[in-house]
């Protein structure tokens, strides 16, 4: 029986695979007409996946064209010459492959030729090329390069321009006739003197997430193969929380059909959805691990990503701008619709506010008063239901109490920390009553929703930070069409005002026939003159 991957390229013998033969039809054709292509994207985005399936259809599907793959991982650190030494015996390597896949042998000229050819620099890997073309008569040769970000930095240049020189050339005979270009890091990121690229001929292909369409194309395909059935909400709420990105999606389908134990002969419900769901947003695996050490990479990421997350007006999306450009080369943001920067997925949102938490704000023995039981059945019904009204009235006494303290919360910048606190304060109370919490991106930014499930009953709690009585007004109605999308009737509005004076608000009111309680919590300035604790 097949898998769901995590670990690595997918194989179609081995794992349950995405087609993307939209795509696939796309780069196949940009190939035959010859372009130099180069796609750069995050890590675990399924580059190296889809180059292989690429590479299938021209080595066993089309004969009048010689695949060539490449890998420069392992150069990252050499010295040109070595560099070169070694893509030369990567190239025999390959080519030799290549041949006996097809069942092909050698001519005695392309044996010579082979024994005798050497590359030392980039003006012999263009002659190398110009001569193999010859012996290959009317096969044209297509060479990819995964893994482009390895090359040594102080052959970039000369690469790159060798290559161009070949494109330039006569289409008819040029050899490379195609070449992919695939990495993380994008040509003019690699050009690191700064100078024009010489590489302006290229072609970029964007390789996306997976769509909702194709979330449900890998999921059918688990469903013929074993008869279990995915809820058709599941679905959807993979794809929601993921954004399609494709090793979440995976790990997501990983966890519902191997770690839980739902017997086979049962459907996989929304109950087994939040245990699976809430098992990625605390977990392990490389993903996270990969999205987490790239935030930590720069003290700047943690200003701009806690700015993206607050300003309802949003952060332009400038790729000039080198901490942008590298979020978003590390798969951690991307473009809106409307040109500003967003999270790219509300799992990434969750564990992005998690690493910038700190593990101990020195407030949480103030969460609760003194005399709150340890089970804190104070906030529960006789039913289960959670006092929602009582449990945010006691986080905005709460804030009241702490005053100032909550500037001496440890590397949390001054914006955040309301949420910062808020967050920290509901997923204590969600961890001891046994219920789940997880993060909603309705917007992209400045609009975070809370989501808590207890007892098979859903709170929606949506956060922002004042940005004026107009905005406030008008996310009151934007709540309650979510609420109504949600299938619930009832949600709460915590707004931080960090005015030099605020106005606190407490208000209950019925919108478009929901009700929506309303929190306006002051978040203090300044340490009083003087002031100890």
């Amino acid at each position: 029986m097949r898998r769901f991957g995590t670990q690595g390229p997918v194989h179609p013998q081995k794992h349950y695979v995405v087609s993307r033969a939209v795509e696939l039809a796309d780069f196949v054709m940009r190939v035959k007409e010859g372009r130099y292509i180069v796609i750069f994207a995050p890590r675990q985005t399924g580059k190296t996946t889809f180059f292989q399936r690429a590479l299938d259809v021209f080595a066993d599907e089309e004969p009048a064209y010689f695949p060539i793959p490449l890998n420069f991982e392992e150069y990252g650190g050499c010295t040109p010459s070595v560099f070169y030494s070694g893509l030369h015996k990567d190239l025999l390597e390959t080519i030799e492959n290549v041949l006996a896949r097809r069942g092909e042998v050698f001519s005695e000229g392309l044996t010579e030729f082979l024994e005798n050819a050497e590359i030392t620099d980039h003006l012999s890997m263009g002659r190398f090329f110009r001569n193999f073309s010859k012996l290959l008569g009317n096969q044209r040769v297509i060479l990819i390069i995964d893994e482009f970000d390895g090359i040594p930095k102080e052959a970039v240049r000369g690469f790159l321009h060798s290559l161009r020189r070949i494109y330039v050339s006569n289409p008819i005979s040029r050899c490379p006739h195609s070449i992919g270009i695939v990495g993380v890091k994008s040509i003019t990121q690699l050009n690191y003197d700064k100078s024009i690229s010489p590489f302006n001929i290229q072609d970029e292909f964007n390789l996306p997430n997976f769509t909702l369409e194709q979330v449900q194309e890998l999921l059918d395909q688990y469903m013929e193969e074993v008869g279990q059935q995915f809820a058709p909400e599941v679905i959807k709420s993979i794809h929601k929380q993921t954004a399609g990105q494709p090793v979440l999606v995976n790990r997501f389908a990983q966890i519902l059909t191997e770690e839980l134990d739902i017997p086979k002969t049962d459907p996989i419900t929304m109950a087994h959805f939040s245990t699976a769901h809430t098992q990625l947003l605390r977990g392990r695996n490389t993903n996270i691990e990969h999205l987490t050490t790239n935030i930590r990479r720069n003290p700047r990421f943690e200003s701009v990503l806690m700015r993206i997350m607050a300003r309802e007006e949003g952060i332009d999306f400038n790729l000039d701008d080198d901490i942008i450009s590298e979020l978003a080369t590390y798969g951690v943001i991307k473009e809106g619709t409307d040109g500003v920067c967003e999270i790219l997925n509300p799992i990434y949102l969750y564990r992005i506010m998690r690493v910038f938490k700190p593990l101990v704000n020195g407030l949480e023995h103030e969460y609760f008063p003194e005399d709150t039981g340890e089970a804190l059945h104070e906030y529960l019904t006789a039913t289960g239901r959670i006092e929602m009204e009582a449990l945010l009235d006691n986080f905005r006494d709460f804030i009241a109490r702490a005053g100032f303290r909550i500037l001496q919360v440890p590397d949390t910048p001054q914006e955040s920390v309301g949420r910062h606190l808020l967050l920290a304060y509901l997923d204590e109370f969600v961890r001891r009553i046994g219920g789940v919490m997880h993060i909603e991106i309705q917007t992209g930014r400045g609009r975070m929703d809370i989501l808590i499930t207890h007892n098979q009953r859903k709170y929606i709690i949506e956060t922002k930070i004042w940005r004026g009585d107009s905005r406030y007004q008008s996310g009151k109605k934007q709540l309650a069409a979510y609420l109504k999308l949600e299938g619930t009737t009832q949600g709460y509005y915590v707004v931080f005002d960090h005015r030099q004076d605020p106005e606190p608000r407490v208000e209950t009111e019925t919108i478009d026939d929901v009700t929506i309680r309303s929190y306006v919590i002051p978040v203090v300035q300044e340490q009083p003159s003087g002031g100890g604790v």
